[in-house]
């Protein structure tokens, strides 16, 4: 199986071997159970459909994802993803599970999340324009400076970098090593941070580059 749903559940620090102290992130990845697996027969390509399973599932779900779910004879889930398969693999089918045991320590991972949302924001911290001077009558301060010209030409492109809402967007780790597995908990421990809060959902699957 290519990757794993989990639940980001904060950062602490364990001390490897020699004595060092690794930032590390705590993610209880899975258990999920395989809901659809699709085929180039089917759906024109190779992936299956997992769903989250969780202490607190959904008291109430839509007609069609009730029978979406009872057809492959699972229970109520919240969260679903998909994850690329080869054809040559190990054949999946609804109500399989899938742990955390399919990863392993020194392994490296992508880790897809959303990011915190921080609000409306102005262009010094949004992009990290630097601002004018703070002194000597200046009244330009945090502004975004010019954005076109009045006479040509009278608009403002697209794209101009420019004050507006930060965060909550879909955000990939590259290559996350994988410091420890945890099989009894449910628990990967994850170098460094990964993006989204604490509680944020997050998929997790085998790094394509690196």
């Amino acid at each position: 199986m290519d990757g794993i749903l989990g639940r980001k559940l904060g950062m602490t620090q364990i001390f490897a071997e020699d004595g060092t102290a690794l930032p590390v992130t705590l993610v209880a990845a899975g258990p999920c159970v395989v809901v659809q697996r699709k085929t180039t027969e089917t759906d024109g390509y190779e992936a299956v459909q997992l769903g989250l399973l969780e202490d607190k599932p959904p008291k109430k779900i839509s007609k069609p994802l009730k029978g979406h779910l009872d057809k492959a004879g699972v229970g109520p889930v919240r969260r679903f993803a998909e994850f690329d398969i080869g054809p040559d693999d190990a054949e999946a089918r609804a109500g399989d599970q899938v742990k955390v045991s399919i990863f392993e320590p020194d392994q490296f991972v992508d880790v897809v999340g959303t990011s915190k949302g921080k609000g409306f924001q102005g262009v010094v911290r949004r992009h990290h324009f630097r601002g004018g001077r703070a002194t000597h009558g200046s009244m330009f301060h945090r502004a975004p400076g010019s954005i076109g010209g009045s006479s040509e030409p009278s608009r403002v492109f697209p794209g101009m970098r420019a004050a507006g809402r930060m965060g909550g967007k879909r955000v990939t780790a590259k290559n996350v090593r994988v410091v420890k597995v945890d099989e009894d908990r449910g628990l990967l421990f994850l170098h460094g941070a990964v993006p989204g809060p604490r509680g944020g959902y997050v998929q997790i699957r085998r790094a394509k580059k690196g």
